[in-house]
């Protein structure tokens, strides 16, 4: 299993509350892409642009989709903009694949059952399990990235608050991450802030859009 897996099995679980919306999933799906090619040396930091590695493709298909796409010209892709480019409709395409190897499935309803249900569902898996208790073990990566696309679970919001520590008194220091890592995670929290902050002025210009209509 890779992190954005991971982190879009965490999303889907049903005890992770609300999930996030399409938008903040992807935005963390494609940091989530980036942190395992730089670990898998496929990719390289330099400053906060991504320099393609020479290294074995990644076993996951994912993934070497993810590394292929990586620009391989000077100037070579910022951060960023691989954020918004790769993590395009990224969770629509990560939620195909768990459907595909039957990891999310569709239920279908007694009175129409060739009609599948609106919302898949995760099985219970080796997979899903393991990204539970990545979690539960508030790994430093999945937990920041669950924290970045505000994904709705208590226990990993407190962990990540407390930097880690779960918020006793007696606990450990925050891990420390390796500083390409840690680049990527703040890119997805400014990413994320964007995102908010665009989608909050399109509710202003739709909210005056709407009251000119009425006359306000």
């Amino acid at each position: 299993m890779t992190t954005p897996r991971d982190l879009m099995l965490v999303a889907l679980d049903a005890a992770s509350g609300r999930p996030p919306g399409r938008g903040e999933l992807s935005l963390g799906l494609a940091g989530a892409e980036l942190i395992d090619l730089v670990d898998a040396g496929a990719a390289e930091l330099e400053g906060d642009h991504i320099v393609p590695a020479d290294a074995d493709a990644p076993d996951d298909a994912l993934l070497r989709a993810a590394a292929s796409a990586l620009v391989r010209e000077e100037p070579y892709e910022s951060v960023d903009d691989w954020l918004w480019r790769r993590g395009r409709d990224l969770s629509s395409v990560y939620r195909a694949a768990l459907e595909e190897e039957g990891l999310l499935t569709r239920q279908r309803g007694r009175r129409l059952p060739f009609r599948a249900g609106s919302e898949p569902t995760l099985v219970d898996s080796p997979e899903r399990r393991r990204a539970t208790g990545r979690l539960a073990a508030e790994d430093p990566v999945l937990t920041a990235l669950v924290a970045a696309v505000r994904i709705h679970d208590e226990s990993a919001a407190d962990a990540y608050d407390a930097g880690g520590s779960g918020g006793s008194e007696d606990a450990a220091e925050p891990v420390e991450l390796p500083d390409g890592v840690e680049a990527v995670l703040a890119a997805v929290g400014d990413a994320e802030l964007e995102l908010a902050a665009v989608r909050q002025r399109r509710d202003v210009e739709q909210a005056a859009f709407d009251n000119i209509w009425r006359g306000v």
